[in-house]
């Protein structure tokens, strides 16, 4: 098993890695402005979710497969690029719904707490760099003189994800609340969901250009 104090200093980078602009954080915001903070939770759940199958195909190998096929890595950006302008479609003819500020978030009835949990999930999974990514980064801190890489891999996979929960967690918080106070306005809830749509649409563009 590692120490801890790797696994410390593993947590500290993983906590910049989260913070640092990147595209879940941008979708956890949008969601949680858009849908209130715990359709945002829902979404970072989901994200975790994913981030323990990025995980997990580590520890087994599988990674290093994707990463060497390039139908597979072309396969996953265009499938996660399809869905991101699916949401915009969405997002752009949701309809504007002014509500009292004491009564919460506005949920449309395709937004509830297992839809959402859905959307993180294949954000993350759709997301081929993150899984690239984890190949590289988490073996970095495996030690094979302190147990099976694999086992050590697992636990680094586990302790990434409770900071990605921690920072993510903080954004859809702070976005809920944001988002809630548009609520009250139609117009503002107007513009909010179009600037929602061109934020997915902007993240689809991006995972469809990356390159291996």
């Amino acid at each position: 098993m590692p120490t801890f104090d790797s696994v410390l200093a593993f947590f500290g980078v993983a906590v910049l890695l989260a913070l640092s602009p990147g595209p879940d954080n941008i979708f956890v915001l949008m969601q949680s402005a858009q849908h209130g903070w715990r359709a945002g939770m829902a979404v970072v759940l989901g994200l975790c979710l994913g981030l323990v199958v990025h995980t997990g195909a580590v520890a087994l190998g599988l990674a290093a497969v994707v990463a060497a096929s390039a139908l597979a890595f072309t396969l996953i950006k265009l499938c996660g690029a399809a869905y991101l302008l699916w949401l915009a479609w969405g997002a752009w003819h949701a309809p504007a719904l002014q509500q009292n500020p004491a009564a919460g978030a506005v949920a449309q009835p395709d937004t509830g707490a297992l839809a959402m949990v859905g959307r993180g999930v294949v954000m993350n999974l759709s997301n081929p760099k993150v899984l690239l990514f984890f190949m590289a980064f988490l073996p970095q801190f495996a030690n094979p003189a302190r147990g099976p890489v694999s086992l050590q891999i697992m636990v680094f996979g586990a302790v990434f994800m409770l900071a990605a929960l921690l920072v993510f967690g903080s954004i859809a918080c702070c976005s809920g609340w944001f988002g809630r106070v548009l609520q009250t306005s139609a117009g503002a809830q107007r513009v909010l969901n179009r600037l929602a749509s061109a934020v997915f649409v902007a993240l689809a563009a991006r995972l469809a250009s990356l390159s291996r």
